[in-house]
């Protein structure tokens, strides 16, 4: 069944709404994630986004051979001081990310992986939103908490600085691949994040997600 399912180039049920293509360049399907979506496989294929302040993890199973990346941004402080000192702006935050990264983890479990191999890798994060500098470091802030704190070990992060990256990850083996775009035009990075922060500013977390 997997190995039809890898021939055909179909994602696994859940993920149709992913933007797949055939990479001509490493022979394989890629599968795009874009802002607030994440992506997980068993199959010899990778996982592709472009980073600006948003933060990926990629999280892997070492024995049982399936991976996925999540690509997310923690709302934005509207309480106007700036500093996430309103205790509710700060909770909803969190709330985001953890719902953000429980997702993840949690259809990685469903699909067979186990807490205990999970190892992590985490890019992005960078400074791109000029008036919103501090973007990037609250979730550079927050992903590292939230691994350090559930335990899972960090192999390698690429965090901060000021530049969008392409992040190319090969969920079977660990691999990732990192390119800072330096010489990119950021307006459709940019404006990218700027729609999605707006979005998740005004739109309520789904529901509460815990790990199992």
């Amino acid at each position: 069944m997997s190995e039809s399912l890898h021939v055909k180039g179909k994602a696994l049920p859940g993920f149709e709404h992913v933007n797949r293509y055939w990479d001509k360049t490493r022979f394989t399907y890629a599968a795009k994630i874009l802002p607030g979506e994440f992506y997980i496989t068993p199959h010899d294929e990778l996982i592709t986004t472009v980073l600006g302040s948003c933060v990926s993890a990629c999280i892997w199973d070492t024995s049982r051979r399936i991976g996925g990346m999540n690509h997310f941004m923690l709302p934005h402080d509207t309480s106007g001081s700036g500093s996430w000192g309103n205790i509710e702006a700060l909770r909803a935050s969190t709330r985001f990310g953890n719902y953000a990264m429980e997702q993840l983890i949690n259809e990685l479990l469903k699909h067979g992986a186990q807490r205990k191999n999970l190892q992590v890798k985490v890019f992005g994060g960078g400074r791109v939103l000029a008036q919103m500098t501090d973007v990037g470091m609250r979730n550079i802030a927050f992903v590292r908490h939230y691994l350090r704190t559930e335990g899972f070990p960090v192999l390698a992060e690429d965090l901060g600085d000021v530049w969008p990256r392409k992040v190319v990850f090969f969920p079977l083996s660990g691999r990732v691949l990192v390119k800072k775009l330096r010489t990119l035009a950021n307006d459709t990075v940019i404006e990218r994040e700027k729609r999605y922060l707006k979005v998740i500013d005004h739109q309520p977390v789904q529901g509460e997600v815990e790990l199992f």
